[in-house]
């Protein structure tokens, strides 16, 4: 997926989040965009930075890089979010291109599924909308079923 894509599956996952969390679309549903959406957008553009060094789609995009990001806002409490952006950019890549990324960097072999498209395609905003649509489905399912979530904060005040 190309940049554009990322931040329009950023911008967008904001969006739905704070609905999907305060669905009366008053000042709490807007707080909640407004919390969420920079540090979304920052997430879904950080694993492309190994553009600039390393090996893209690479070095940056993989599960031991999600689970650091994941864990960061519960040992320091900053960053919350930004997981959010950083597993939605991996989603698109795998879902939305044709090359796929390499989940368990340094292990190369690049994972994707068979319905991803070029990124140049005429299909890729379709597709990245799509797979935005279906992430919040799947979000709003865990959050109004009341779907067993692990809370890791407490976990980690017990380690601590």
């Amino acid at each position: 997926m190309n940049k554009q894509g990322h931040v329009l599956n950023a911008v967008l996952l904001s969006i739905g989040l704070g609905y999907v969390l305060y669905p009366a679309g008053d000042v709490p549903t807007f707080r909640a965009i407004a919390e969420m959406s920079v540090p979304i957008v920052l997430g879904a553009l950080l694993p492309d930075v190994d553009t600039a060094f390393g090996k893209h789609r690479k070095t940056l995009h993989n599960l031991p890089l999600l689970a650091v990001i994941y864990a960061y806002p519960v040992y320091f409490g900053n960053l919350h979010y930004v997981w959010i952006g950083v597993a939605t950019h991996y989603v698109l890549d795998v879902l939305g291109s044709t090359r796929g990324i390499a989940l368990f960097y340094p292990y190369s072999k690049e994972y994707n599924l068979p319905i991803g498209v070029p990124v140049s395609s005429k299909w890729a905003t379709g597709i990245t909308v799509g797979v935005t649509a279906v992430e919040l489905a799947l979000i709003a399912v865990v959050v109004h079923l009341e779907l067993p979530v692990q809370d890791l904060t407490g976990s980690v005040a017990g380690i601590l």
